[in-house]
């Protein structure tokens, strides 16, 4: 009897997953592996601290075989979950990813200073939107509804904890990921931000 994939609550043995999940959608949605040479940096900043502080919020793809080919993760509360990231994520991983001395210049460079300021995620315009989410899949699990499905169970553990709305931050140039997010109902929020990424939210009541 074959198994169907499904969604399902992260695992710790789930985390190779998610790293590798990362970084081979860590680039506009494609894979960012000749970008970063240690393949876990990018999880380290947007998928495994959401995974050990709020394993709650941590949803996976599985596709049947107890494997993870997508998941969903975030925060219910993002000025809190910034200073836990300060507080208890970065003193776990700074051994690795030392506090930058100079000025970046190399996407690695680039990352590890994203890394060691927290505070970028708590953002003027954003009040109203308290949690925050990131969400990938793997290219060859895109397009056939399981994205909407991660977000939906996402969306309704939100909503179960009296969360009003949620944000996200996109690379502009992904189009692929920006029709994906306003077919769920997604709209731009008006931030400030220098960098090339939009902020979109919605509400966490289903449509």
């Amino acid at each position: 009897m074959s198994i169907e994939p499904a969604v399902r609550r992260y695992r710790p043995d789930d985390r190779p997953a998610l790293d590798d999940i990362c970084i081979r959608t860590g680039h506009q949605g494609g894979d960012a592996r000749e970008l970063y040479t240690d393949p876990a940096l990018l999880s380290t900043i947007f998928a495994a601290p959401y995974a050990e502080m709020e394993p709650e919020l941590t949803f996976v793809l599985d596709d049947g075989t107890g494997r993870a080919v997508g998941y969903v993760l975030g925060t219910a509360d993002t000025p809190r979950f910034a200073d836990r990231f300060r507080d208890e994520w970065l003193p776990q991983v700074t051994g690795r990813y030392p506090v930058p001395t100079e000025a970046p210049t190399t996407p690695t460079e680039i990352m590890v200073m994203l890394l060691h300021h927290p505070e970028r995620m708590v953002r003027p315009g954003l009040a109203e939107y308290p949690a925050h989410l990131h969400i990938d899949l793997l290219p060859e699990w895109q397009g056939r509804g399981f994205g909407r499905a991660l977000m939906h169970r996402f969306l309704d553990e939100l909503h179960g904890r009296g969360v009003p709305a949620v944000h996200l931050s996109m690379v502009t140039a992904n189009v692929k990921a920006r029709a994906f997010y306003d077919r769920l109902g997604f709209r731009e929020l008006d931030v400030p931000d220098p960098a090339t990424v939009t902020y979109l939210g919605r509400s966490t009541a289903r449509d």
